[in-house]
């Protein structure tokens, strides 16, 4: 049996510590936010495909559903290319304001923001990664609404590529005002109730056409953060759009987009540390 010095356990010792501070601190590094937004993304897409699915079927014959009782009051004309464009944005606030703020509600309820909080992950990764999951359920169904009101009301079909940015922008809207209803809200129950609130809202204000609101339900119409989306699409039905206000309205929508996400990463922080 050999003898180790005791000068060479002492002379070993702060080595071996040093060396298991220099590993720890290697591995605590904060994650970068794009990397982090993109693997959150990726885990919420795969794990909300399966039960979000059926209630996308929902929010598309919803809206397909709408346009169909609408034909029967609404010829066409301007009226028309609210009812198509207001429907076809409905599809993005039922998935990414309803379906959201009810996600998030039950995340707070169940401590499920504990095992996001235990994660090196930026807060504004988790929200925005579960908005552009949540948002990103909401383009077959827009897509097939858009298609279908079209042929019902006779609108052209050129403009539909206007969706690739309506969507997105809108999208984000939506879903940061659905996450923020969710984490605010002190029960799932009210966070659903918030929700299904935002989605009426949506429905009322965003398909119905404006000319036959009262001003003060015009003006409840403008504070809407869809409905900025919705003005963008109908513009776009014209036989001469006017661009520069179709680009007006997205600008005003990726605005209200940003500031909504904003508000969604306070209030994950605030109910984080909670």
């Amino acid at each position: 049996m050999s003898v180790v010095p005791a000068e060479a356990l002492q002379g070993g010792a702060p080595a071996v510590e040093e060396t298991g501070r220099d590993a720890a601190a290697e591995l605590g590094p904060r994650a970068r936010l794009w990397p982090s937004l993109a693997a959150v993304y990726r885990a919420q897409l795969s794990r909300a495909r399966v039960a979000r699915i059926p209630l996308l079927f929902v929010a598309t014959f919803q809206s397909i559903g709408i346009m169909i009782l609408m034909r029967g009051v609404v010829d066409g004309g301007g009226e028309a290319q609210s009812v198509v464009a207001g429907a076809s944005v409905l599809v993005v606030a039922f998935v990414a304001l309803n379906l959201l703020a009810q996600y998030f509600g039950q995340l707070r309820a169940s401590g499920g923001l504990d095992h996001y909080a235990t994660l090196p992950v930026p807060p504004a990764a988790v929200v925005l990664g579960a908005a552009g999951a949540y948002a990103s359920f909401t383009v077959p169904g827009t897509v097939v609404t858009a298609v279908f009101g079209c042929v019902l009301f006779g609108l052209p079909l050129a403009h539909l590529w206007v969706l690739v940015a309506v969507i997105p922008l809108a999208g984000a809207a939506l879903a940061g005002l659905g996450a923020a209803l969710g984490l605010l809200a002190p029960r799932p129950e009210l966070a659903t109730l918030l929700g299904q609130l935002g989605m009426s809202a949506a429905l009322l204000l965003g398909v119905l056409p404006a000319d036959r609101m009262p001003g003060v339900v015009r003006f409840a119409r403008d504070l809407l953060p869809s409905t900025y989306g919705v003005e963008a699409f109908a513009r776009t039905f014209g036989p001469h759009p006017d661009w520069a206000f179709v680009l007006g309205d997205l600008a005003v929508c990726g605005c209200v987009g940003v500031v909504s996400l904003a508000v969604a990463t306070w209030a994950y922080r605030r109910a984080a540390v909670r």
